[in-house]
């Protein structure tokens, strides 16, 4: 009589442990795979980034070389180096 009261009692019981154990399962491989996407977007930002970061750097190593400046100074602004006659010493 107790076993079957105790049986009776166990099995929905059981039952719910497994049902609740599934929904769990279910609902952490869902958060992996939202986590995974995440984590993939993220990367590509990161790489995304390191290019214009490598990009910017070489860009700003090309205005340090005085000839692109001058070329950039002709150009742009239509800027020229005066001829040697044109070029007046001053002194105090």
């Amino acid at each position: 009589m107790i076993n079957q009261r105790w049986l009776a009692l166990a099995v929905p019981v059981a039952w719910l442990f497994v049902l609740a154990s599934a929904a769990s399962v279910v609902y952490v491989r869902h958060q992996a795979r939202t986590l995974f996407v995440e984590l993939e977007q993220l990367s590509a930002e990161r790489d995304r980034l390191n290019i214009e970061w490598s990009q910017l750097q070489l860009e700003q190593s090309s205005w340090s070389n005085p000839g692109f400046v001058e070329q950039v100074a002709n150009d742009r602004l239509r800027m020229t180096l005066p001829k040697p006659t044109e070029v007046k010493i001053v002194s105090q």
